[in-house]
């Protein structure tokens, strides 16, 4: 394992290095700078559509926004459903929303908002099979807003769709809340970062921006004065003095040193954070880095080293940046330390090292390669967390096979109750439901730790696809909520808290429920079935007959004929649900067991509609509201 390259990131640096599309993303990133001010360039080559957005664009707004806050200048709301990123705004209990620049988003939702900008994305995406979404400067910002709402909007159906984001010299985007969020959807792998060492760009938001305002306004001009007209960039470049670049540089480098001091998770001093892998880029060569704490601190590192001559002319040549990265995986590298380490490892760590360009300068060499050795760890570690969860897995296995004996125990019993209400109305504690009770949240906790290794990076990309680990979870739901719901109304917390679908289940369940929607399906029996399934199809069956009963129990004595009216529909919609899986043979038997809630329910409503029908016969006025005088009889 430790003579491994650097997992995904390294192996996207390979992949980007060895084809064309660097190259090509940068030719088009140069050519809408250069003829498409405020816009985009289209372009195809075979069956890849290319998308380069302009870093000439006027920007209003320098403040964090919220995608859910944001809106278009017609109102559209970001999180009404139907804007950008509908899908991509859900966060965690407790944690802030995601975040972005908001003035690179506004200049996204003017694009987004043209029916022509529209169209042209359509027609290239109905003729592609992948599509490469770049741009430079402020362009590669928008490139990546562009990248996130054509995630967005893919995730809603399946698509064979590929789509990379490749930036160069990119500002950062958003938050911490935006870099967890695009984990939790497992993108990073869709953005690539090109940043070269001495870019100031890259590493402009890491310091408070309202101070430098005059400042940051007039290089914004000069960039986009180069590429629009480069004499004119001339111009304002020599009338820059060394003075003022160096003091410019040492501003900016104190707030990225501070904020690679600031360290792990969450922890950084400035509100913005990268997300996606970086291709970091200097005269000797390329390092492509995914960790964010990692990127954090190579950013540092490099630019401890740069001239402060050159960071802002550097914004300006990634045409020779990306020349360098080709060059460098075309041939072999040498060492200019004149070592050759003795491991495999050590030949990775000082390849990479090589490549930042900072090596001979002892200490800051010394902190990059603890930082690389880091990234490195990190980037192992999702493979090795998944096979040891393989192992776990075996482990829990016995607990969930004593509940499947815990059940078929129940379905066998004499009271003719069923696994969900035998478990709901144990009277006492008996060593066999304390040892079910117990195997419960052995289970529920193996599962949450999988959860939480999965948003925290901690496993590989594609960990929610893996056969094992899908079906694993989706049996484990179908057979452990229903004693989670059974627990939630034996101890009356649907009195406290509402009924269970909304108020009371757990997050994995809904988090397993899209893994098994998004399944890669084959193989599978979709004949009819001949006898009842061996646990019920819908795990919430039995949280959707407690409400059935409560709409029973409440009709026997609502008086208004509208709530009455209500609550007959609802009762209806369930008795037509049930049926069809019942029909369909998709509940286990404990379902249609003789006294189960299910069964009891479907007894007392068969009561109800023929009360319901006398009372109608006698008192026709009650059912067109005349009266509300009379109640069902209780029970």
């Amino acid at each position: 394992m430790e003579g491994e390259l650097f997992e995904t990131s390294e192996t996207l640096a390979e992949f980007l290095g060895s084809t064309q599309l660097l190259s090509e993303s940068w030719k088009l990133c140069n050519l809408a700078n250069t003829t498409a001010p405020h816009s985009l360039v289209v372009d195809q080559i075979e069956e890849v559509g290319y998308v380069a957005f302009s870093g000439v664009q006027s920007v209003i707004g320098d403040n964090l926004v919220a995608f859910e806050e944001s809106s278009s200048s017609d109102g559209v709301s970001c999180s009404n459903g139907n804007g950008p990123f509908s899908s991509s705004c859900n966060r965690e209990d407790g944690e802030e929303p995601a975040m972005v620049h908001s003035g690179f988003l506004n200049v996204f939702l003017n694009m987004y908002h043209s029916p022509i900008f529209r169209s042209q994305m359509e027609a290239m995406m109905n003729r592609s099979k992948a599509v490469i979404i770049t741009g430079h400067s402020i362009g590669g910002a928008i490139a990546s807003l562009t990248a996130l709402w054509l995630l967005s909007s893919l995730q809603s159906f399946s698509s064979p769709l590929s789509i990379l984001c490749i930036t160069f010299g990119s500002p950062l985007l958003g938050n911490e809340s935006l870099s967890k969020a695009i984990l939790r959807e497992r993108w990073g792998g869709k953005f690539c970062h090109v940043v070269s060492k001495d870019d100031l760009v890259p590493r402009l938001f890491f310091a408070p921006i309202a101070s430098i305002t005059s400042q940051l306004n007039y290089l914004l001009q000069l960039w986009q004065f180069s590429m629009t007209s480069p004499q004119l960039g001339q111009q304002l470049a020599m009338q820059l003095t060394e003075e003022a670049r160096i003091e410019f540089y040492h501003y900016i480098l104190s707030h990225v040193a501070a904020a690679a001091a600031a360290g792990g998770e969450g922890s950084m001093n400035s509100s913005y954070r990268p997300f996606g892998s970086y291709l970091l880029c200097s005269e000797k060569g390329a390092v492509c880095v995914e960790n964010a704490t990692a990127v954090v601190q190579m950013l540092h590192l490099m630019f401890i080293t740069s001239s402060p001559n050159s960071i802002i002319d550097d914004h300006l040549k990634y045409g020779d940046v990306v020349a360098k990265i080709s060059q460098q995986f075309l041939k072999s590298r040498s060492f200019t330390e004149g070592v050759l380490p003795g491991s495999s490892y050590e030949v990775g760590i000082s390849l990479a090292l090589e490549a930042s360009g900072i090596v001979g300068q002892d200490l800051v060499a010394e902190h990059a390669r603890e930082c690389l050795k880091m990234a490195k760890q990190m980037g192992q570690r999702p493979n090795l967390n998944s096979a040891n969860l393989a192992i776990s897995l075996a482990k829990v296995t016995p607990y969930r096979a004593e509940i499947e004996w815990y059940k078929s125990l129940c379905d066998e019993s004499d009271d003719q109750m069923g696994y969900y209400d035998s478990f709901k109305n144990r009277a006492g504690i008996s060593k066999r439901d304390h040892k079910v009770n117990m195997n419960r949240f052995m289970l529920a906790g193996f599962w949450d730790k999988v959860i939480y290794m999965l948003e925290t990076n901690q496993l590989p990309h594609d960990f929610h696809f893996r056969a094992k680990f899908v079906n694993a979870s989706h049996f484990y739901k179908l057979l452990v909520e229903p004693l989670d719901i059974a627990e939630y109304y034996k101890t009356g917390m649907h009195k406290i808290k509402g009924h269970y679908l909304m108020h009371g289940r757990e997050r994995r369940y809904v988090i397993f429920d899209r893994w098994w929607g998004n399944r890669k399906e084959g193989g599978e029996d979709n004949r009819k079935r001949s006898k009842y399934a061996g646990l019920t199809q819908d795990s919430c069956f039995w949280a959707k007959v407690e409400e059935a009963k409560d709409c029973l129990d409440k009709a026997r004595s609502e008086r208004d004929p509208s709530k009455l009216a209500q609550l007959w529909e609802n009762m209806n919609k369930f008795e037509f649900y049930s049926s069809q899986l019942i029909d369909k043979k998709e509940v286990s038997k404990d379902v249609v067991a003789k006294n189960s809630s299910y069964s009891l329910w479907v007894e007392e409503w068969k009561e109800l509609k023929y009360q319901l029908t006398q009372i109608s016969y006698q008192f026709p006025g009650n059912l067109r509201g005349e009266s509300s005088s009379f109640a069902f009889p209780r029970k």
